[in-house]
């Protein structure tokens, strides 16, 4: 259009007066003319309406170009765990320690799901400290754990369910953290391809330990005054965590800052970013105690679960589920929300899960993503164990259930 408008006035100017005008300034009239007309179009806004777009379509377009972008971003455990450092949320010596958790579980979960090809069923026909029988793969998961613990040479003391006593690492050589863990829980869960998992805990490292542990020498008295410093209440632990072994495996963390879930994306061996900042439902309908044990129980508790079993406002009862596992009641519960029950009864008296390794790292995540943690008096994390190997009650989940057993307990 701005061509057509030049030309025509050349035309005019030409056919008037061309024999009295050079050709020199008929080029630079013509450049004039072509400039008039250029700035004249600008002036009336034609040129600014062609990129004047509106606000929110601009936004929205920058949207849905994230969005496309997105669609194939994913976040691994190795980088989230590099953004914590960097973000001064942990160090690079937890960071190591962390990762060599995950490699453990990757390794586990790996011979859970090929146990009956290569003959890992069955028990190994010893007896674990607790007076427990012993599956082949609760000895060979417990060795997996140490050995990547060790490997990592940031792990000061070891304790494990499948070990008499706290283990001090000779290889550490910075870092010292203190971590307890139950390799398999549910292990008898294994021979009928069910539900199982890994329970870890992180502690910092006592500074009075640090030269000793270092030592080579023959265990003595300050030595053993560093082991029994394991014996931590769990509102000390740094890192808590489990890894769950089902039709997914999953790796789910806290350090004390919400709690994020990590599925194994099993094409390429890396634990992906599925749950993010997991928040576990203020109530539910969903509880799970071992019923088998009714008759053993105190009379206020049985009271408890006969109201579970009665019709509710929307005519029904609260579903049971009773998986056997501690990770995968945990996991359930941290998603669709309930409360587990392993109290104590008349067999056994201080109840039947371990404080240190298993109580107290699954109380540590569901405070975090907003639920509740009792042994039916006390905070789990504000029980401080005596033994390694200690036992306690334990009423975990969403903020109103856990609520609605105190006053049946009181």
């Amino acid at each position: 259009m701005v061509q057509a408008v030049s030309t025509s006035s050349w035309n005019l100017l030409f056919s008037k007066s061309h024999r009295s005008i050079s050709p020199l300034s008929r080029l630079n009239l013509h450049r004039h003319n072509h400039l008039q007309t250029f700035v004249s179009r600008i002036s009336t806004g034609v040129q600014c309406k062609a990129v004047e777009l509106p606000l929110p379509a601009i936004e929205a377009e920058v949207q849905n170009k994230k969005e496309r972008k997105n669609q194939f971003a994913i976040e691994n455990l190795t980088s989230w765990l590099l953004k914590q450092e960097q973000a001064g949320n942990i160090d690079a010596e937890l960071t190591v320690v962390l990762s060599s958790i995950s490699l453990a579980c990757k390794q586990i979960a790996s011979l859970l799901q090929r146990s009956s090809i290569i003959n890992l069923t069955g028990g190994q026909g010893t007896i674990n400290i607790q007076g427990e029988d012993q599956k082949k793969l609760d000895v060979i998961s417990n060795e997996l754990f140490c050995n990547c613990l060790r490997s990592s040479g940031r792990t000061g003391i070891i304790a494990s369910e499948e070990e008499d006593v706290p283990v001090a690492v000779e290889e550490t050589y910075s870092g010292h953290y203190i971590v307890v863990f139950d390799p398999i829980d549910g292990s008898a869960n294994i021979d009928t391809a069910l539900t199982t998992g890994s329970i870890f805990g992180i502690y910092s490292p006592d500074d009075q330990c640090l030269t000793d542990i270092d030592d080579t020498s023959t265990l003595d008295l300050a030595r053993e005054k560093c082991i029994i410093n394991v014996c931590q209440p769990g509102r000390n632990l740094l890192v808590a965590g489990y890894c769950l072994y089902s039709s997914s495996v999953v790796f789910t963390i806290s350090i004390g800052k919400g709690v994020y879930a990590f599925t194994l994306d099993p094409t390429f061996g890396e634990f992906v970013l599925t749950h993010e900042n997991i928040r576990i439902p203020e109530s539910g309908r969903i509880y799970s105690f071992n019923e088998g044990n009714y008759d053993l129980w105190d009379d206020k508790l049985k009271k408890y679960l006969d109201h579970l079993r009665q019709p509710g406002p929307n005519g029904k009862p609260y579903s049971g589920r009773y998986i056997g596992c501690l990770v995968g009641e945990i996991h359930r519960m941290l998603l669709r929300g309930g409360i587990y029950g392993n109290p104590n009864n008349k067999n056994s008296k201080n109840g039947n899960l371990r404080l240190l390794y298993e109580c107290a790292p699954m109380s540590f995540l569901v405070e975090q993503a907003g639920g509740i943690a009792i042994d039916g008096v006390q905070r789990i994390l504000d029980i401080k164990p005596e033994q390694v190997h200690q036992r306690t009650p334990i009423f975990i989940g969403s903020p109103d259930e856990v609520h609605k057993l105190q006053k049946y307990l009181a």
